[in-house]
């Protein structure tokens, strides 16, 4: 019944700014439902974010409100923080690790490597990718050290 995620919804304080951010990321306008709400493809066809326009983006921060997390490659993923810098993104930290590189938290016998950054109105933004976990680790890393002990 399910086959994935279509659409995620994100509250902008300036709907053209918050555009030409996630432009810059890559994301494709679609269309415009007024001058408070834009469409943009994720993935083309397959996926897309919602932009709204409101005065009440200074909701408290929680995972469960104000996050997207966008799905890269794992070698994207080790060019993040280059790429996020040159798109005027400051990778930040999250549980604990510094936005310095991408970090691994492991899941039995699969992991998550990702990089974490906030969007123009401290909407909480992530990279991440799956990875396979064949030594079955336990304990949270930077992508560094993973590769290290994994090789």
């Amino acid at each position: 019944m399910i086959l994935g995620l279509y659409e995620a919804h994100l509250p902008v304080r300036n709907l053209n700014r918050s555009i030409e951010f996630y432009e810059g990321l890559g994301l494709q306008l679609d269309h415009k439902v007024d001058e408070r709400i834009a469409f943009l493809w994720i993935e083309k066809d397959k996926s897309w974010l919602g932009l709204w326009e409101t005065e009440r983006v200074n909701e408290e921060y929680h995972p469960s409100l104000r996050h997207i997390a966008f799905h890269v490659s794992l070698e994207g993923l080790k060019n993040s923080v280059e790429w996020l810098k040159q798109r005027g993104c400051e990778p930040r930290e999250a549980f604990g690790f510094k936005g310095t590189e991408p970090f691994v938290m492991p899941h039995q016998d699969y992991a998550h490597a990702k990089i974490h950054f906030n969007d123009p109105d401290g909407n909480s933004l992530e990279l991440i990718c799956k990875m396979n976990n064949p030594k079955n680790w336990t304990e949270r890393m930077y992508l560094s050290e993973w590769e290290r002990k994994n090789n």
